[in-house]
């Protein structure tokens, strides 16, 4: 099966590079580009990609606007990850809160990209520890443990808490199934069942609920540890 691609970045060389080293891949097809959130819209709508490398910061639009929307009205399973420089900010937070599945950098190694397309496109998420770490740092510790997201905890067993958890740390199936002593179809199982519960998209998505919700704090877990 071939994976669908869109790149949008507002620098047309960006573009330009990214779709070359995907449309050497067997497996991957870069269906369209676009250097705006306006121009990002109308080409998804039309190619229906399934996959969407976002920049965030391009004229008209901005990438955080285009991605709510095509996430909010896309029929099928779209999957968008967000550009970014070194030093993600708010805008790349606010995005996995919308939906985004991750986010990769601009100066990502040509061998690790496609890799990643395959990762999202499969259902996983793209977080770096290391820059998932900070960004939660930063930003989560200023939003004060919502309400109602706590409320919607109490849908989850003990045993879906502690793998939420795990997943605010950044851990693979593999590592939570090691972790917390239970079989990888099992945790495979309550991943889907917090997703479908929480009314979650992805693991981004439960990342950014298990801080805003209050079940962890920027320092209760190292991500990626």
């Amino acid at each position: 099966m071939t994976i669908r691609v869109a790149i949008v970045d507002d620098q047309a060389l960006v573009r330009r590079g990214l779709a070359l080293v995907l449309d050497h891949q067997p497996d991957i097809e870069v269906v369209a580009e676009a250097g705006n959130g306006l121009e990002a819209i109308d080409a998804t709508r039309r190619d229906r990609p399934d996959v969407v490398l976002m920049d965030i910061r391009m004229p008209e639009m901005d990438g955080l606007t285009a991605t709510a929307d095509l996430l909010d009205h896309a029929d099928w399973p779209l999957k968008v990850v967000i550009l970014t420089t070194f030093d993600p900010d708010e805008y790349v937070y606010r995005a996995l809160r919308a939906g985004a599945s991750g986010f990769i950098l601009k100066d990502i190694p040509p061998e690790h990209l496609a890799p990643a397309i395959r990762t999202v496109a499969d259902g996983g998420a793209l977080l770096d520890p290391t820059i998932t770490r900070r960004l939660i740092g930063r930003f989560a510790q200023t939003i004060a443990a919502d309400t109602a997201s706590a409320r919607r905890l109490d849908t989850l067993t003990d045993r879906e808490r502690d793998v939420l958890a795990e997943l605010a740390r950044g851990a693979s199936n593999a590592e939570i199934s090691e972790t917390l002593f239970i079989g990888a179809a099992t945790v495979k199982s309550h991943v889907s069942n917090i997703l479908t519960k929480l009314g979650l998209r992805d693991r981004a998505q439960a990342v950014v609920f298990a801080y805003e919700s209050g079940l962890v704090t920027p320092g209760h877990h190292d991500i990626g540890h």
